[in-house]
């Protein structure tokens, strides 16, 4: 490496929320809280990387109180009694010098019917389903999603409550929000379908929905995807002037800061600029962004969705860091490197890049 790499541990200030560095854990599913209840484990594991200098953790995806919600019993959910295990993750967080905010989650259709917790219950999602005489996705009704948009307010309303320090909602990688951006999956005929604008309604009602609950200066983070696990080639908005119609009503329902997720990061959005989509994101709303993709490996993360022996190195962040110090976005997510290796952000800082650990598939078999 060499480029400088003090931008990355610069504070950042956005409102009440301030983190020491621009480093964020972003959400990933570990399947490690049964029940749905985090563990003490899990309370470690987050801990282990406050300690060792990751500026803001956002949880693994957490769901909210809606029966269709979850689409594993390993998966914790966001109410009732595993709210007492999360103030635990948050107090050991706070002790140890971080930031915290949980990643608020329906998994819409991608549920698979006879998934725990509720195994007889179908998918919830914005149109219809039937496969071989079964319903396997309820196409949700004015009144269901009313439930969920009031379901997500009442979990935001408890994070700030428990003192996570801001709330991310998932709106990306073709889970129930993103499921209503998608043309693809969203072809209602209702005010909740047709136009760009109409399938962004769900979003922004959910968007209100938690600002009226968590208050006026509360830190909302939108996480959202042009690419979606079910088609890693989509294009939610193909040029800036439809990514500009889609994000632009974000920022009037009340969104802080944009988690702008890429499989590259260092991959331009569109012709004629570097810009990447956390970048193209910066400039079109003026918002802070968190740019995520890869970052300090050298294999992507879709080469281990499936079983394999590949490694993934450890990467040169010369690109990353040019890109951080002139601006193009505010924050930066770290995923499978800080899983296998919590102490990531502190042997950066400390130009410790040899003793950085690499990833494979293994990884996600512990919580280290």
């Amino acid at each position: 490496m060499t480029a400088d790499i003090r931008p990355l541990f610069q504070p950042f200030t956005m409102g009440p929320l301030t983190l020491k560095n621009r480093i964020v854990m972003p959400p990933m599913t570990r399947h490690f809280s049964p029940g749905g209840m985090p563990t003490a484990a899990v309370t470690d594991y987050y801990r282990r990387r406050a300690e060792a200098g990751v500026g803001l953790i956002i949880t693994e995806g957490t769901t909210v109180n809606h029966p269709a919600a979850s689409g594993a019993g390993d998966i914790p959910w966001f109410h009732g009694e595993a709210l007492a295990e999360w103030k635990k993750v948050v107090d050991a967080v706070h002790a140890a010098g971080g930031k915290i905010a949980p990643q608020l989650w329906h998994l819409g259709s991608a549920r698979r019917l006879g998934s725990e917790p509720n195994p007889t219950v179908p998918a919830y999602g914005p149109m219809e389903k039937i496969s071989k005489g079964v319903k396997v996705v309820h196409g949700m009704t004015k009144e269901d999603i009313q439930d969920v948009v009031s379901a997500f307010a009442q979990a935001a309303r408890d994070a700030r409550e428990l003192g996570f320090d801001a709330i991310e909602l998932h709106g990306a990688h073709g889970y129930l929000i993103d499921q209503f951006f998608w043309e693809g999956s969203n072809q209602r005929t209702d005010e909740y379908g047709g136009s760009m604008e109409n399938r962004g309604r769900f979003a922004l009602e959910i968007v209100r929905a938690v600002r009226d609950a968590v208050g006026p200066d509360y830190p909302i983070i939108f996480r959202y995807s042009q690419w979606k696990q079910q088609d890693y080639t989509a294009r939610l908005a193909p040029t800036p002037e439809l990514l500009e119609a889609f994000l632009a009503p974000l920022v009037e329902a009340g969104v802080d800061i944009f988690h702008c997720s890429q499989r590259r990061f260092w991959e331009p959005e569109f012709e004629g600029s570097d810009l990447n989509l956390a970048g193209w994101t910066r400039k079109i709303t003026g918002k802070p962004c968190i740019t995520v993709g890869s970052i300090g490996l050298d294999g992507e993360f879709i080469q281990f969705m499936v079983d394999t022996d590949k490694v993934a190195q450890t990467a040169n962040i010369d690109d990353l860091l040019e890109r951080l110090s002139n601006d193009e976005f505010d924050l930066v997510a770290v995923g499978r490197a800080l899983i296998v290796d919590p102490q990531w952000a502190a042997k950066v800082q400390e130009g410790r890049f040899d003793e950085i650990l690499p990833f494979s598939r293994e990884a996600l078999n512990t919580l280290v």
